[in-house]
């Protein structure tokens, strides 16, 4: 367990080169001469830092990392030499004394807004720019040794709020407290306070406590379990529903560590709990077991996905998998790094092969309509021969 709040540990020197190298790599197989990165967490992978600045890497000369504030922390951070700048405007200046600007230019262009896009093509005076998205996802498939060091942190916490959240789930007691009682006990521990999300209007708490009738309701949201909220300007997370016995009660909780996600849900109810909710609760635990037995490197996404499809129908609950009505989401299981919706999405349509070094989020739940919702999210370490835990916290339900 994490015992205090520890000074995170600043990317490595050969980290940030190793990254950079395998960008430039990309970048030259796909025909691109340079890339402007400004996305701040893919600013942040490639340079340590998420001071104001942009990155420009080409694939036959050094990096440079223009800052325009605030050098002084950014030259704490990171270990790549910066060309401190006034303003925007200013890198192209540079970069025509250096001749740099030739050949196919890329950006993150799914996440660049048009008219961030359009800026930048009028300040650098170039217009053949692509996208380099997805060389950029790629790169940050593979997790090294250490990132897994980041997430297994952040999964620390994880487990530590678990162990605390018997003690505030109480009958009676309101979602939104526990909810606020859970998020100070992660912070506490060193929780960096959100997590992060790649695309437009995604957004994304830290926790979500759901009971009952907040469980089953959907959302706008991409989540089989969303909860309620308490405004419509938010629309999701924990309500002012209060705790009811014999109902179980979800906590998804995203832990955040040095940059690094985590996800994971647990159950909790006082009382006892439905035939239908036990019943729920055993096939999500057996389909977490058969993806441990079956999941390793080489092995596809969507078989994975197929095999859980394939227990939910056995037991009659495929109605209920993974949402109910509108609120079905199509896939089991989510890539987890800086941002908790990278890549390897578990989904029947995404052929994807394991990789050694992946990391991904597998979350079988069940929506029980008028009831109420069960399930279990586990984070997974894709490993040569098999699928490696991040926490080691129990899947038990927590009966109170």
């Amino acid at each position: 367990m994490l015992k205090s709040i520890n000074l995170c540990e600043f990317t490595p020197k050969e980290e940030i080169e190793d990254r950079i190298a395998r960008l430039k790599k990309k970048m030259s197989e796909s025909g691109i001469s340079f890339a402007v990165i400004i996305q701040n967490v893919d600013l942040f992978y490639f340079t340590g830092s998420l001071q104001n600045g942009v990155l420009f890497v080409t694939i036959d000369e050094k990096p440079i990392f223009f800052v325009m504030k605030n050098l002084n922390r950014a030259v704490f951070e990171t270990s790549l030499e910066i060309t401190s700048i006034k303003k925007e405007k200013d890198v192209k200046d540079i970069l025509t004394d250096m001749r740099l600007l030739k050949g196919k230019g890329g950006m993150e262009l799914d996440v660049v807004p048009v008219a961030v896009f359009e800026r930048w093509k009028g300040i650098l005076d170039y217009d053949e720019i692509t996208d380099i998205s997805r060389l950029i996802k790629d790169i940050r498939l593979i997790k090294s040794p250490f990132e897994l060091e980041q997430i297994k942190k952040s999964g620390e916490i994880i487990g530590h709020v678990f162990g605390k959240a018997k003690d505030v789930i109480k009958e009676g007691v309101r979602e939104i407290d526990i909810d606020a009682a859970l998020i100070a006990e992660g912070r506490r521990m060193g929780h960096q306070g959100f997590l992060r999300m790649r695309g437009l209007n995604q957004e994304m708490m830290s926790c979500y406590v759901t009971h009952g009738y907040s469980a089953t309701m959907p959302s706008g949201a991409d989540v089989p379990i969303s909860g309620v909220g308490i405004t419509p300007a938010i629309g999701q997370g924990a309500s002012i529903n209060t705790i009811k016995r014999d109902i179980p009660v979800l906590v998804d909780y995203g832990g955040g560590y040095n940059g690094y996600v985590t996800d994971e849900t647990r159950a909790f109810v006082v009382g006892e709990m439905k035939d239908i909710f036990k019943k729920a609760h055993n096939v999500a635990a057996d389909i977490i077991a058969d993806a441990m037995e079956f999941g390793k490197e080489g092995v596809n996404g969507t078989e994975i996905f197929m095999r859980a499809l394939k227990r939910a129908q056995k037991e009659k609950l495929e109605d209920y998998f993974m949402g109910y009505g509108e609120g079905k989401v199509g896939f089991i299981g989510h890539g987890l790094g800086l941002e908790i919706n990278e890549l390897p999405v578990i989904t029947p349509r995404h052929k994807m092969l394991l990789q050694e070094g992946m990391v991904f989020a597998f979350e079988p739940k069940f929506i029980i309509p008028g009831e109420g919702a069960i399930g279990i999210e586990v984070d997974f370490i894709v490993r040569r021969h098999g699928l490696e835990r991040v926490t080691d916290t129990s899947i038990d339900v927590v009966y109170l």
